[in-house]
């Protein structure tokens, strides 16, 4: 018993010895993240966790919470996050002893001519002479890897850091599912008033075509004003179509964002309603900033972790391995003669790999250019991240602009048009400039109902590209309740 019991510590002394490097965070600086942006960014930034609210539109917010809760690309994510759970839980039972129990009962009979038969525990029958009586049976075995030099742990390490990751990788695919939501709602709006606005100019071109009817009646002026008047008429009511297929394919893609047929949500949205305005300036903080709120980035740094510890799994194939079996037994004729004799052995073995034709070496290096590998996307994903804040903050500053300036135009262009409507009644100008006019004022809507639309959407690639939409201080968990996920489709 007292080998038995050194044994057993001095394999317990060795099992601290973990070979392999230990993950190690990475600065800010050794990522390449610089101190600010390059471009103008306001220093301090709002909770984005709920960036949507800040639309003031029911309607927005009300499809994002329908696509977190519904969305099949997050109920995927969701289901790979639960397997990584189960791999983590797995991998934690290695560092455990596996047991296993037995037991069997056995009953025999004297024969007439003085065998004996024995009814085996599967009904079978067997002949064994002798005398009769009952035979029970416990046997109790238990294995276990001891992992001198640390491979159960490298293995739980790396398994925790892969089930975080995938956790990440659901918020991210969250973040991604929110953003679309919205752009194509802001899509949906901005066809809503484009079909408006052709709507609106074809009603003034056909009392234009009637204008210009009566005239050539009158001998006023040639067949050609009316002809322009049909032309340009025709075009209008040509463009209707096309926005109708655009305005068509948002609200589609809304309906399958949010788990349901395309069709679904059309009656919900056909009251048209403006274009969302957020508000008019948004903070970026500062570029370290990503480092902590970007769930992508966040999953790369744990790839990393999880490259890291697989290469103190390759190592410690090159060393020793320790097994301890153990095993009880006990028979007795009666059930309750079990426990009065138990005979029982303990084993112990040690394996070394002698030779393998440098396989293990070469695990050990795959591993570290895995590593390597997973510090470069981690760097990549920094630096994407960062590109993506300063795209949108350079975006949203143009479309404020561009907005700022086709409210100018679109006063000039109606103005001109209302002018030259009156001018052509009055037979003071041709159709020609009453239909470059009227052409003008179309654009001059449509361009600043785009530059609108364009800023909403500048808006959300900021709060995106930022990681607002989920709490990025608790790290995404797997549900516990399987049947609870397949109800709501989201955590």
């Amino acid at each position: 018993m007292q080998r038995i019991r050194a044994s057993l510590l001095l394999a317990a002394a060795l099992g601290g010895c973990t070979v392999g490097p230990d993950y190690r965070p990475r600065a800010a600086g050794e990522l390449g993240v610089p101190d600010a942006y390059s471009v103008t960014a306001a220093p301090t930034r709002e909770d984005l966790t709920r960036w949507w609210r800040g639309f003031d539109d029911p309607v927005l917010g009300d499809l994002v919470e329908r696509a977190a809760a519904a969305n099949l690309d997050i109920a995927q994510a969701a289901a790979r996050l639960r397997q990584a759970r189960e791999a983590l839980v797995q991998s934690r039972a290695d560092l455990l002893p596996t047991l296993n129990g037995s037991g069997g009962y056995s009953r025999s009979e004297t024969l007439r001519g003085g065998g004996t038969v024995i009814t085996l525990p599967d009904g079978t029958v067997q002949n064994v002479g002798g005398g009769g009586g009952s035979n029970f049976s416990l046997g109790l075995d238990a294995q276990y890897q001891l992992g001198l030099f640390g491979e159960v742990r490298r293995t739980v390490e790396a398994s925790r850091a892969q089930y975080e990751a995938s956790g990440f990788d659901q918020a991210t695919v969250l973040l991604s599912v929110q953003a679309e939501v919205a752009r194509n709602y802001v899509l949906a709006r901005l066809y809503q008033l484009q079909l408006a606005n052709a709507r609106d100019s074809l009603a003034l071109q056909d009392d234009n075509l009637e204008i210009a009817g009566f005239r050539v009646q009158a001998g006023l002026v040639s067949s050609l004003d009316q002809e322009q008047a049909r032309v340009q008429r025709a075009q209008t009511a040509a463009s209707i179509p096309q926005i109708e297929q655009q305005y068509n394919a948002a609200v589609s893609r809304l309906g399958v964002l949010t788990g349901q047929a395309p069709g679904a949500l059309k009656p919900l949205l056909a009251a048209p309603r403006s274009i969302p305005r957020g508000p008019q300036t948004a903070g970026a903080g500062i570029p370290a900033d990503v480092l902590r709120q970007r769930p992508d980035v966040r999953s790369a740094e744990r790839n990393l972790a999880a490259a890291t510890a697989q290469i103190g799994v390759a190592k410690a194939q090159l060393y020793p391995a320790l097994a301890i079996t153990g095993r009880l037994n006990s028979n007795a004729g009666t059930f309750g003669g079990l426990l009065e004799t138990i005979t029982g052995g303990l084993f112990a073995g040690v394996t070394q790999a002698i030779f393998n034709g440098g396989r293990l070496r070469s695990q050990v290096r795959g591993a570290e250019a895995a590593t390597d590998a997973a510090l470069a996307a981690y760097k990549q994903a920094v630096l994407v991240a960062l590109e993506d804040v300063e795209n949108a903050l350079v975006a949203l500053r143009s479309a404020q602009e561009r907005e700022r300036q086709f409210a100018i135009a679109l006063d000039a262009a109606n103005a001109s048009a209302i002018l030259s409507r009156s001018q052509y009644r009055t037979g003071l100008t041709d159709f020609t400039t009453l239909s470059q006019q009227e052409a003008a004022l179309l654009s001059a809507r449509n361009s600043a109902a785009q530059a609108r639309g364009d800023q909403a959407t500048a808006l959300i690639q900021l709060y995106t590209a930022l990681g607002g939409g989920w709490d990025a201080g608790a790290a995404p968990l797997a549900d516990t309740d399987p049947q609870r996920l397949n109800q709501n489709g989201s955590r």
